[in-house]
């Protein structure tokens, strides 16, 4: 099982984090902080995979893939492949450089919800469900579309108008006379 995937920058800021296991905030926060520890110490050289045993309580593998100014890191439970989860992770960072063109460290600042989306569509629940790149681009078009219709504004279409008896008892905006605003606390009177 998947128990979270944490995205960060070169500086330990967290980009984008997703916990598929319940852990409170300060342990969250232990957790990116003891991770982001454990992958800035390896060498370049070395396997993309770290066994933490004991780790906050709880049997983690780390796997994680360094990317220009991002580390992609999924923890898991022992059971995972190493080299499953190393191509998921590359599965996970093509499906996001298709769909923002690119993707960048801002894209994951300013459209998160694009990139949770992403990633919902290929891990849900801890568990993988797609590793097809052409389904996952798929699902997340048809996400935008499904967006772009909804923000569309669409005309009033027969529209009954109002008759001509009505307007005619209906005060004139320009007659409208507003109440006056004191403008300074002596104004109101009384005080």
């Amino acid at each position: 099982m998947i128990h979270s995937v944490l995205v960060f920058n070169n500086y330990g800021k967290p980009r984008l984090t997703k916990f598929y296991t319940h852990y409170s905030e300060e342990k969250q926060y232990q957790i990116l902080s003891d991770v982001f520890k454990a992958v800035t110490q390896k060498s370049s050289d070395n396997c993309n995979f770290i066994e933490k045993s004991n780790f906050l309580g709880d049997d983690f593998k780390i796997m994680y893939r360094h990317f220009t100014t991002l580390y992609f890191v999924f923890c898991c439970d022992p059971a995972e492949s190493e080299l499953a989860i190393l191509d998921l992770i590359q599965v996970f960072v093509e499906a996001l450089d298709k769909c923002f063109k690119n993707v960048c460290e801002l894209d994951l600042i300013f459209h998160v919800d694009r990139a949770h989306y992403v990633l919902n569509e290929i891990v849900m629940g801890g568990v993988v469900l797609e590793t097809n790149i052409t389904e996952v681009l798929a699902r997340y078009e048809d996400q935008m579309q499904a967006e772009l219709l909804e923000n569309r504004i669409t005309p009033v279409i027969n529209m009954p108008s109002i008759p001509a008896s009505l307007t005619n008892r209906l005060p004139s905006l320009k007659d409208f006379k507003m109440p006056e605003i004191p403008y300074t606390v002596r104004d109101i009177g009384g005080l």
